[in-house]
Formats: C-alpha cells, sequence, structure tokens
C-alpha cells in the first residue's frame, strides 16, 4: 500500500499507549492528522508533541483528532504521554509496516552513521478515510499551525 491524496487510505490497526488495539477506521465521521515522529522523549519530538498538545483544544473544535504513530514500544508512549501530558493517542509501529506503507520508513544519515528510521510527516485524513495533505520532511517549528491552518481552510 502507498498513500496519495485524494485517495482512500487503507485501515491498519495498531495497540495505542493505554494497550488497545485502535484502527484507522474507528474515527470515520472525524478529520484525523496522523503524524509520524522517529521517537519519545527526543528533544524535536517532545517539541512536536507538545505543539499539537498546546493546540489540541482547536483541533478538536474543527472535529479532528490527533494520532501520533512512532515504531517506540507501548511503555515508552506512556511515559511520553504522563511526562508531558499529552491528551492524544500515541500508537506502536514496533515494525514500522504502517510507517512503511505511508512512505516514511527511510534510510537515514547522522554522524556518518546510516540507519533506518521514521522520517517526520504529517497526514490529514478527512472524515471519509480520504487523504487530504501530506507534509513530509517536517521541520518542527510552526508545521502545528500549518497543519491547523490547512484543516481550517480546507475541511470545514
Amino acid at each position: 500500500m502507498t498513500v496519495e491524496v485524494g485517495k482512500q487510505i487503507e485501515n491498519f490497526t495498531l495497540q495505542s499507549h493505554s494497550g488497545e488495539q485502535v484502527s484507522l477506521s474507528d474515527f470515520r465521521g472525524k478529520h484525523v492528522v496522523l503524524y509520524f515522529y522517529p521517537k519519545d522523549m527526543t528533544p524535536g519530538c517532545t517539541t512536536e508533541a507538545c505543539d499539537f498538545r498546546d493546540q489540541h483544544e482547536s483541533f478538536g473544535e474543527l472535529d479532528t483528532v490527533i494520532i501520533g504513530i512512532s515504531p517506540d514500544p507501548v511503555k515508552s508512549h506512556q511515559k511520553f504521554i504522563d511526562k508531558h501530558d499529552l491528551p492524544f493517542l500515541l500508537l506502536a509501529d514496533e515494525d514500522h509496516k504502517v510507517a512503511d506503507d505511508f512512505g516514511v520508513w527511510k534510510l537515514k544519515k547522522n554522524f556518518g552513521k546510516e540507519y533506518y528510521g521514521i522520517e517526520r510527516s504529517t497526514f490529514i485524513v478527512d472524515k471519509e478515510g480520504k487523504l487530504q495533505r501530506e507534509f513530509r520532511k517536517v521541520k518542527v517549528k510552526g508545521h502545528v499551525e500549518e497543519a491547523l491552518q490547512f484543516i481550517k481552510e480546507n475541511l470545514q
């Protein structure tokens, strides 16, 4: 599966920070912001999560759910939520299957080392489950506001 703007996103199910199985189809009838991030508790990922937390109410007013996805295990997600008071779901994609499907599991380079990991990306899904916008290679600063603005201008 690959995702394409304007097309239906294939349903997937992952385990949430609380241990529940959560499917994308559970949110039919709401807009969904799916954001993929590399790792719990790292500086960029913490900033991004806290930015989403701080705008959570604004997204809610637009009938939009926020879901974070990373390859971290459930336990790590729960600690991340507890430490930063995150009011939205974090899903564990430990085998990076969903990240592969969205094309965000990439070969990365850091300090001369190559490794596979998540390329920070956000996908906005409409109430019918169709992809309306993708943000790839996201820079954290200002990104949450950009996503919120897109929903205000295009999905209301």
